[in-house]
């Protein structure tokens, strides 16, 4: 079982016009709402992928009930922690003319102390192989909520997966974790770091592996045992919003396999998975087809 934890999980609204203008009036030709959140795409992909897997979140007021309502529509097991704020909306705004989207995202509601120990009390670790935690932090949760998280999973004999940046991706780091981050990301952790040293220093800094996505070079793995570079399989165009999350499905089920998988075989999934991601239009969705066809083709080299 992969859980995936979505601490800011949303409800994801997605309005189609012809054309948008600033300060004008638009007729939406079309409305789409599912679930949203990084947690929430990467338990998507796994999915997609045949892995079991338990989404785990925050849900308060209408809109949570509308979040919950569509991961079981999904097809999704969740578990999630009711609370007294209004779980968040995302709106993209999608222009017709161009596909172009202009993306609003609400901050989320307010955590309490209360809540917080809520969540980690209904977290059943009896039947995880693997967390998976990544996306933004709602109000009131500390900045290294993902480390503590991944501390407790440690006592608990399970490994986390945490997609992070800046502060965040260190504390992960520090406590154990698997830690994912895209290049921007990892340098602002590190400042302007080269790509495989940057991922190195977090597995001196006591991470059990970086996986690090480095755009059109595409991507690195580190662990105890060295160093990995995976090319990109061909230029992909689409949307790539999903890609990094791709990514960590796909390290997270590695994981969820073995505590210590064979990092060039994880790369080689992980980067047919994220161009795979980038052919489909929504974030969470996947091309197996893509997939299949990519991943024996990926060029992987220790450096």
């Amino acid at each position: 079982m992969i859980g995936t934890v979505t601490l800011n999980l949303a409800l994801d609204v997605t309005y189609a016009v012809d054309e948008l203008v600033v300060g004008g009036s638009h007729r939406v030709t079309e409305v789409r709402q599912r679930a949203g959140g990084k947690g929430v795409n990467v338990a998507r992909v796994a999915a997609t992928l045949g892995h079991p897997v338990l989404a785990l979140g925050f849900v308060g007021g209408l809109t949570g009930e509308l979040v919950a309502g569509e991961l079981f529509d999904a097809g999704l097991t969740a578990l999630l922690t009711p609370i007294a704020g209004e779980t968040r909306r995302t709106v993209a705004v999608v222009n017709g003319s161009d596909g172009d989207a202009t993306i609003f995202n609400e901050p989320g509601p307010t955590v309490s102390d209360d809540e917080w120990r809520a969540f980690h009390d209904r977290m059943p670790w009896g039947r995880l192989e693997v967390l998976a935690c990544s996306g933004s932090l709602p109000p009131g949760l500390p900045a290294d909520a993902y480390a503590e998280i991944a501390v407790r999973a440690r006592h608990h004999d399970v490994l986390s997966v945490v997609d992070a940046g800046g502060e965040a991706l260190l504390a992960a780091a520090r406590a154990g974790a698997v830690v994912r981050a895209n290049a921007a990301e990892l340098r602002e952790a590190l400042g302007e770091v080269d790509v495989p040293d940057g991922a190195r220093h977090l597995v001196g800094l006591g991470a059990t592996a970086a996986v690090i996505t480095d755009g059109a070079r595409g991507m690195v793995a580190a662990s105890n045992k060295g160093v990995w570079r995976a090319d990109p399989v061909e230029q992909v165009a689409g949307n790539p919003t999903g890609a990094g999350d791709a990514c960590t499905a796909v390290v997270a089920a590695a994981v969820a396999r073995s505590a210590e998988p064979d990092w060039s075989e994880v790369l080689a999934r992980a980067v047919a998975a994220s161009a795979a991601a980038v052919l489909t239009p929504v974030a969470g969705d996947l091309d197996l087809a893509a997939y299949r066809r990519w991943q024996p083709q990926v060029a992987v080299r220790e450096l």
